[in-house]
């Protein structure tokens, strides 16, 4: 949510001011009406913290006071330890900070902390250089001794403000409090001379101040807490903002504000001649006679020779330093380079102004009355012939190039003596894409195989400026860091081999390129494998929500005008032979405020993707809401995908072929060096270790395991490696694996029930049993699951009875549970016993089920022990076309392939099962099922 005050940002900031260079200790001002009396012997733990929050306000004379009366219950000890030191911050050239009281109240007794002459303490801070701010801020600390848990402290101050630079105007907001804070009392009050054209309004809803006339002044008071506020769509444009705050204001219009702050910007005789600043003038005026040019050099010097430094001293906050101090001392703010870049385009002869802006917010809301506290940044907007130029000095990497380009902010206010209303800023996308990606994937070693990549971005602007510093000051491991992160946001996952950064000056880009290695991105989807290609497409996601009757008017914000280009190649196994696309292989079309184009070719082994993304909407008008929404899942429903022949050979066969023709090398070689680029990376080994598992070298997965191990161990990598040494035959070392996964989370799920499986296996069923059931006697969320942990264990040991009351149970506790139906149909078919309503339970998990795998599986086993050898393999084929890998279906397809005759296919499968899992005969075995 946006934050609305008096100038929050960073460039022009109006914080409360203030005279004196200490505080001030005084009573309250006549005009101040008294809060009602505390009661501290009456409070309880069911009272508000906020006892008391009372803020008053005057305005008058050009000055705004503010009066600020708080009481604090200290109900728990972190309240104690953060109250327990006061601390109050101000710049002192524009009004003084007064104390007025500091009390501990305790049941009936009044403790003044400031008796003996007691006083804050002022420390100055004048520079928050980690920000870019040397503000002049001094801050005052008070030490409250004595104060107990369950006393309510009392701080009583005001401060005051009086501008110059607002020749005499006045503007104030108040935050209203708003449900659910909750206060014993509470107040707003704003008061002004009634002769005094003050406007006020607020925004909030439910806001019912009284306003009253008394001895000459007008009286605004909001009592209470307002109620919570209406909620309002967070992708709304930020015009329907709706603050819950009060504000005050003597500028009569926009004009008005316009007015007032021109004079701060004139530039006449602000470079003298002669001057090191008018040297730089004759500099550009010399280098082209072309205006445009001559803009556009004059930003690429205010934004490479100035760095950005907020100077809030000495009447800064709304008083930009001279051009000449500014180019002297080398840093400025946005109104020290908006004043200088005017000042060199005025002496260039080119037509500018300054325009205040809201940068933070992003637009002036719906109806905000007239004053400076609307905006927090100033730039110049110059005229070259018809054209009309944005420039932002506190910008960097814009050059001629982008010189036309827009800001994000929706409308400014010009900066005339003549005075301006608010104007727009036009919406056009940028002349040059911000980030221009290209990603190389290289697949021709085969799609089930991890896949070597190489990212390029090209990015221009404030980012690639940024990278340029980086580039030019990082060291090794961060440039390399930064490029790991920049390459993630592109492909997820990929563990880099090595990484460049370099920057041009003459066109303000910086071109990141990282080469890596990154596991397949294809998948098994109805039979195929398949790759989604979203490109700029994933860029796009339009889910508003205007259920509600009273957001259907309000339209959806898009975002800032951008432009996006990516680049995808992708270079396939066998040549590309077989390889098709589907989906939208072109486009040309408005999505959702972006215009996206794309063109794709597939020649050979070579698929080349091309997509540019442009915003050309700044957002979407109610009424084609419902359309939008239709077109956006029309096209995710449409994604780019490359599809795999049907007949591409399984990956037991890639991997044999692989292995032959050493296509597996660059893929060894790739992961060497990502571990040699950073050797303390847990998931470049665990990524390899993956790739060496998965290519059957289980040795080698638990070398890279271990050390992966070794720099974080975690229960996933444990129970990884323990199932690798199960299938090695090394029980010793799973059971050492699955103690440590324990040790990590005793109440691991995933680490009780392989605890279990392995006691069981070793002979101790009456201690794998006991395991499990302590957890189902425990109750909870995860009974359920451990019932039917309970049910498969009591399967695996031949106790049919017992496993089946227990599967029921688990069942019966979750009925509709697919997972829970799956596993009493493995439980009924395994055990052979009640086939018939075994089916129903398999025949239900898949209807259930979005992934039904596991469940073909299973009704597969049924069918087999109903000797329906057909209806078995057709289940079984199904679930190896999603999950090529099931060793269980290989299996078992092999079996019945026997019992048909087709040996050369059954064979092959059971020697992928047995690849795949060693241990899958004796597994097997135990169910009285054999080839």
């Amino acid at each position: 949510m946006v934050r609305y005050g008096l100038l929050l940002g960073a460039c022009m900031v109006a914080a409360p001011a203030f005279a004196s260079e200490t505080p001030l200790y005084r009573a309250a001002p006549a005009w101040i009406k008294a809060a009602a009396p505390i009661d501290a012997a009456k409070l309880d733990a069911a009272s508000p913290v906020i006892v008391l929050f009372d803020n008053q306000q005057r305005l008058e004379d050009g000055q705004v006071w503010s009066y600020v009366d708080t009481a604090t219950r200290i109900a728990s000890p972190e309240m104690l330890t953060q109250a327990g030191t006061l601390t109050a911050s101000w710049q002192p050239d524009q009004g003084d900070l007064i104390v007025h009281r500091v009390q501990i109240l305790r049941g009936g007794e009044t403790i003044d902390v400031l008796a003996g002459g007691r006083r804050f303490t002022v420390l100055r801070r004048e520079e928050r250089l980690e920000r870019l701010e040397m503000n002049g801020v001094l801050t005052a600390t008070l030490a409250v001794e004595g104060l107990r848990l369950g006393d309510v402290l009392r701080l009583t101050i005001s401060t005051t403000n009086k501008d110059a630079a607002l020749a005499g105007k006045v503007q104030t907001i108040a935050q209203l409090p708003v449900t659910p804070v909750r206060a014993g009392f509470a107040r707003i009050r704003m008061s002004w001379p009634e002769k005094d054209p003050v406007q006020w309004k607020t925004y909030a809803d439910g806001a019912k101040p009284v306003v009253t006339t008394a001895d000459g002044y007008r009286e605004l008071t909001f009592d209470g807490i307002l109620p919570k506020q209406p909620e309002l769509p967070n992708d709304m444009p930020v015009r329907f903002v709706r603050p819950p705050i009060v504000e005050a204001t003597s500028f009569a219009g926009w004009a008005s504000v316009s007015q007032t702050m021109a004079p701060l910007y004139a530039t006449a005789g602000l470079i003298p001649a002669g001057s090191p600043l008018a040297a730089e003038v004759a500099k550009i005026a010399a280098a082209t006679p072309d205006p445009l040019k001559r803009a556009a050099l004059a930003l690429e010097l205010v934004q490479g020779k100035i760095r950005y430094l907020f100077n809030g001293m000495a009447g800064g906050n709304y008083t930009p330093q001279k051009p000449a101090d500014t180019w002297s001392l080398r840093y400025g703010d946005c109104k020290a380079k908006t004043l200088l870049l005017l000042a060199i385009l005025h002496a260039l002869t080119i037509d500018a102004e300054p325009a205040t802006a809201p940068a933070q917010a992003g637009d002036v809301f719906d109806g905000r009355l007239p004053s400076a506290a609307a905006f927090d940044h100033v730039i110049v907007k110059a005229t070259v012939g018809a054209e009309t130029l944005w420039l932002d000095g506190t910008m960097t990497g814009v050059t001629l190039a982008d010189i036309r380009d827009v800001p994000t902010f929706r409308h400014v206010l010009p900066i005339r003596a003549a005075g301006s209303d608010l104007i727009a800023v036009p919406f056009h996308p940028d002349a040059r894409p911000e980030v221009e990606a290209a990603v190389e994937y290289d697949q021709r070693a085969g799609v089930s195989l991890p896949t070597l990549v190489t990212v390029t971005m090209k990015v221009r602007g404030q980012s690639g400026s940024m990278m340029n510093l980086v580039a030019q000051q990082a060291t090794p491991d961060q440039k390399r860091d930064m490029v790991q992160k920049m390459v993630g946001n592109v492909v997820s996952d990929a563990r880099l081999t090595d990484q460049s950064l370099t920057y041009d000056e003459a066109t303000g880009v910086a071109t990141v390129t990282g080469r890596g290695i990154v596991g397949s991105q294809w998948g098994k989807d109805r039979g195929r494998w398949r790759t989604a290609i979203e490109g700029t497409m994933s860029d796009i996601a339009f889910t508003p929500d205007r259920g509600r009757a009273a957001w259907r008017t309000i339209p959806v914000a898009v975002g800032p005008a951008k432009r996006m280009v990516m680049h995808t190649r992708l270079l396939l196994p066998q040549g590309g032979k077989g390889f098709t696309l589907e989906g939208d292989r072109t486009l040309d079309d408005v999505i959702a405020g972006r215009h996206i184009v794309r063109k794709t070719t597939l020649a050979g082994d070579l698929l080349t993707v091309d997509d540019e993304l442009t915003t050309v909407a700044p957002e979407i008008a109610p009424a084609d809401i419902p359309a939008t929404r239709a077109r956006v899942a029309l096209a995710k429903t449409r994604t780019l995908q490359a599809a795999a022949p049907v007949d591409l050979p399984s990956r037991f066969a890639v991997v044999a072929e692989a292995r032959r023709s050493g296509a597996l090398k660059p893929l060894l070689a790739a992961y060497a060096k990502a571990i040699a680029n950073d050797p303390e990376d847990v998931a470049v080994y665990t990524n390899r270790a993956a790739f060496l598992a998965g290519t059957y070298d289980r040795p080698a997965a638990i070398v890279d395991m271990t050390r992966a191990l070794s720099i974080e161990p975690t229960i996933d990598t444990y129970l990884w490696r323990a199932s690798l040494y199960e299938q090695g035959g090394d029980t010793a070392k799973q059971r050492a694996d699955l103690d440590e996964a324990l040790q990590l989370d005793p109440s691991s799920y995933a680490a009780i029930n392989a605890m279990a499986r392995y006691r069981l296996d070793a002979g101790d069923k009456d201690a794998a049993i006991a395991m499990i059931q302590e957890r189902v006697d425990a109750g909870g969320k995860d009974a359920g699951y451990y019932m039917a942990a309970k049910a498969d264990l009591l399967a695996r040991a031949g106790d049919r009875d017992a496993a089946l009351v227990a599967i029921d149970e688990a069942v019966k506790e979750s009925p509709g549970s697919a997972q829970f139906l799956n596993s009493r149909c493995w439980i009924k078919g395994t055990l052979n016993v009640q086939l018939d309503t075994a089916l129903k339970d398999c025949t239900r998990s898949i209807e259930l089920s979005e992934n039904r795998v596991s469940a073909l599986d299973s009704r597969a086993m049924v069918y087999y022990r109903m000797n329906r050898f057909d209806d078995a393999l057709a289940d079984l084929t199904a679930a190896l076309d999603d999950a090529p890998e099931l060793a269980g279906s290989l299996y078992m397809r092999g079996i019945i392939r026997g019992k048909q005759g087709a040996g050369p296919e059954a064979k092959a499968d059971l020697a992928s099962a047995r690849l795949i899992a060693p241990l899958i005969d004796k597994d097997y075995q135990r169910f009285g099922i054999k080839p």
